[in-house]
């Protein structure tokens, strides 16, 4: 299947690992790794996380990226192009429309984080370090329509301009710019929460296995955060796929993305937990999931630190290109959708996802403020679009890709797809293996566990 010939590309392997690894080191490897990590045994979580990132999420990418290079089109159409209209197994095109859908929703909600994350760099680089981790200091902030609305809408002009510059001007150079920047920093806190005293102890719990701790809770939840971590089912890797060189190596190139991945997950849990257990006293329920951890138990830990300052600017940096990173992929994968269903061309694509940005970010913008008063099924808005997005189309996204791979394309098609110019397909076994019987079944679990917990049928 031949490549459209004029559409954009990465330089090559550097340019599609470090795109494709700032999509996926995002704030979910910063906020919610840590504290998964310390609520489910610490080393066995971490051991278990790495096996299923070695098997799992690398068919996941593997199965991504092939049909996006293969097929030159982003997710809608790659779909099309095994299951569309009229074809056996067509009803399976409707995977493509939720891959593409789900970044156009995640992007707007996304960059209000991302806003909040600039508010508190701001705070920092003016020494404000004990106003932050004043209690009721964040609950204040999003509460203030005004600033919030401001800092989103900065953080989106922002995405929104790399975006515009195009995939190896824009994209691609902010992520061999900011991925680098981020491993040295993350190297750098981590060094510096482990000096702590009393920060061994978190070291030891989160590094050093301990069979007492498992539990199949344990399991679930690294299968979880390894699915959201790595990108999996948005579309990026399908769209990034479809950049990718025919000359550059596939699964060279996914096994760098995962270690990429993994490796900052656990210098996120170095920076974090030892921190923690050390401001704590050595109590893993301190830390809290989601902005909790990062906007009040983060700034709370530094602020009683020596250098906490210092530090608090370096760690908001490190958050701000993660989510800058993650955001531009996003948002180059609803562009590259427009792009290629509507026919547009880069300016008017960006114009209509800003316009939806503006639209959807602001609902959850001021949605602690004025509009706290509106939700949707009890929800705020921020927290309704996490819920779908994250809880109830990933996973079906991801269901749909494997039935496509394994059942339509065939695992051969996508094998020739990997081994073209004399590549290898090392773990073409684990690969076959997992697309066909495992990947699914893992996607309905993470489907119905993630629903059970927002729910409050379980806890995570």
């Amino acid at each position: 299947m031949e490549q459209k010939q004029n559409r954009s590309s990465f330089s090559g392997k550097i340019g599609f690992v470090l795109s494709a690894a700032g999509a996926s080191v995002g704030l979910g490897n910063i906020w919610r790794f840590p504290y998964l990590a310390a609520k489910y045994g610490g080393g066995i979580f971490l051991l278990i996380y790495i096996v299923l990132a070695l098997t799992f999420g690398y068919s996941m990418i593997m199965a991504e990226t092939a049909l996006g290079r293969m097929t030159g089109k982003s997710p809608v159409g790659a779909y099309a192009s095994f299951a569309g209209k009229g074809r056996k197994n067509g009803f399976l095109g409707f995977g493509g429309w939720i891959n593409a859908i789900i970044p156009v929703l995640i992007v707007p909600y996304y960059s209000v984080i991302g806003g909040w994350v600039i508010k508190y760099l701001f705070e920092y680089l003016r020494g404000n370090a004990q106003g932050v981790a004043a209690d009721g200091y964040f609950s204040t902030f999003i509460a203030d329509g005004a600033s919030a609305e401001l800092c989103f809408l900065l953080f989106a002009i922002f995405t929104l301009g790399i975006i515009f510059a195009g995939v190896r001007n824009g994209v691609e150079r902010v992520s061999k710019l900011m991925m680098p920047v981020l491993v040295v920093l993350s190297v750098v806190i981590a060094a510096y929460s482990v000096t702590r005293p009393g920060a061994l102890a978190g070291v030891k719990y989160f590094l050093v296995p301990n069979p007492a701790n498992f539990s199949w809770m344990t399991v679930v939840a690294a299968m979880g955060q390894m699915f959201y971590s790595l990108s999996i089912a948005m579309g990026i890797l399908v769209t990034f796929g479809s950049y990718m060189k025919k000359d550059v190596a596939i699964e060279e190139s996914a096994q760098n993305v995962e270690i990429f991945d993994t490796a900052i997950a656990i210098m996120a849990g170095l920076m974090i937990i030892p921190a923690v257990f050390a401001f704590s006293g050595g109590d893993p329920d301190t830390l809290q999931a989601g902005p909790a951890l990062m906007f009040i138990t983060i700034p709370k830990v530094f602020a009683s630190m020596g250098l906490g300052t210092v530090v608090g600017v370096l760690f908001f940096v490190l958050v701000l290109f993660a989510a800058i990173t993650s955001s531009i992929a996003l948002t180059e994968s609803a562009v590259s959708t427009f792009e290629d269903e509507l026919g547009w061309d880069r300016t008017r694509s960006t114009v209509l996802i800003g316009a939806i940005m503006v639209t959807l970010g602001s609902l959850s913008a001021l949605g602690y403020g004025p509009l706290a008063g509106v939700t949707v099924f009890g929800m705020q808005f921020l927290d309704f679009f996490d819920f779908l997005t994250n809880s109830v189309m990933m996973p079906i996204a991801a269901i749909a890709t494997c039935l496509l791979v394994s059942r339509v394309i065939g695992v051969e098609q996508i094998a020739q797809e990997v081994e073209q110019d004399g590549q290898r397909f090392r773990r073409k076994p684990v690969f076959s293996f997992m697309i066909r019987w495992l990947c699914p079944i893992f996607a309905a679990i993470i489907l119905a566990s993630s629903v059970a917990n927002a729910l409050g049928w379980i806890a995570m």
